[in-house]
């Protein structure tokens, strides 16, 4: 979504930045910046948006970028939430377009500190068939192999340790039901995944509506890259319809399936994605069960640096 949203003129869209849960907790969102904590914010972002989340580049290389940026603004940002809204601004000016588009999937837990910090801003909110999410958790440590030779290993091990059937299917429930709270907001729009594979320019055209843009052809010449269920195809331009339902194809296992329709199965109901009921082999579901503790254990140890405030973060995802 944001590859086709970044294809229009007016709008850049942004690399996952994370402010919102990694860089500002809800409790600091409000609070007084000092001239070195908006500096160390400033450099943070910048370093995200110029070498990727997930490089762990350093971010005092670009302090010096960071002072610029905060000397040319008119009115030096009082709180994190002003400092990120001037970053966007800013960015987005340098692209030579005039709507930020931030893509982080996990904004979707702090829709509510969005809209109050920033009340023009419109929320999409996709949504995708759990078993596909499980399936893609499952081999996003395979990214690495697949076009994304940029990877840390640390990024690598990371994905590894953070998938586990209970947890992944635990983390839809939470994000689908934390949209769900705004389904009667004017600012938020949700979209199924699978719709838009099937009908993208009907579903992009209503996107464009909503946003308030002009829709054009162009917006679905995205290139087929970022899955991580194939090799990337970056010359290959278009909206891929095989990326729905490949759980069906066999990579997921009976009790990986099983767990995930028992844990989410009123949720799948109410957005129309029909339960298989699949009878689990018992010695995987068990290893998967007792397994569970351990890898939150160590899944919780190696995200530790990405969790501004931990008991919030814990709070909103789990």
């Amino acid at each position: 979504m944001g590859r086709i949203l970044g294809n229009h003129p007016d709008v850049y869209t942004f690399g996952e930045l994370h402010f919102f849960g990694q860089l500002c907790s809800s409790t600091d969102a409000s609070a007084s910046l000092c001239e070195r904590e908006a500096v160390a914010l400033a450099a943070q972002l910048l370093c995200i948006q110029r070498e990727g989340y997930r490089t762990h580049g350093n971010p005092r290389r670009f302090q010096e970028e960071a002072r610029e940026f905060l000397d040319a603004l008119s009115e030096y940002p009082a709180t994190p939430t002003a400092l990120f809204s001037a970053f966007l601004s800013r960015e987005t000016a340098r692209n030579e377009k005039s709507i930020p588009c931030d893509q982080t999937p996990r904004n979707v837990f702090y829709i509510e500190d969005i809209l109050r910090f920033y009340p023009q801003a419109k929320v999409i909110n996709m949504i995708r068939d759990p078993r596909d999410v499980l399936l893609s958790q499952k081999r996003k440590w395979k990214r690495r192999f697949l076009g994304g030779t940029d990877m840390p290993l640390r990024e690598t091990f990371r994905d590894w340790i953070n998938y586990h059937p209970i947890t992944i299917s635990r983390i839809w429930h939470t994000a689908v039901s934390a949209a769900d709270r705004f389904s009667e907001s004017d600012s938020v729009m949700s979209v199924y995944f699978e719709e838009l594979l099937k009908h993208p320019e009907t579903t992009v055209r209503q996107l464009c509506e909503f946003i308030g843009i002009n829709y054009s052809d162009i917006l679905l010449q995205v290139p087929q890259v970022g899955s991580s269920s194939g090799a990337d195809k970056p010359t290959q331009l278009g909206i891929n319809p095989t990326r729905a339902n490949s759980w069906e194809h066999g990579e997921l296992g009976s009790a990986e399936i099983y767990l995930c329709e028992m844990l989410n199965a009123p949720l799948m109901k109410t957005h129309n994605y029909p339960l298989v009921s699949r009878r689990p082999n018992p010695v995987r579901l068990a290893i998967d069960v007792l397994s569970f503790p351990v890898k939150l254990t160590m899944a919780f140890l190696c995200n530790l640096d990405r969790m501004k405030n931990i008991r919030e973060t814990l709070k909103r995802r789990l």
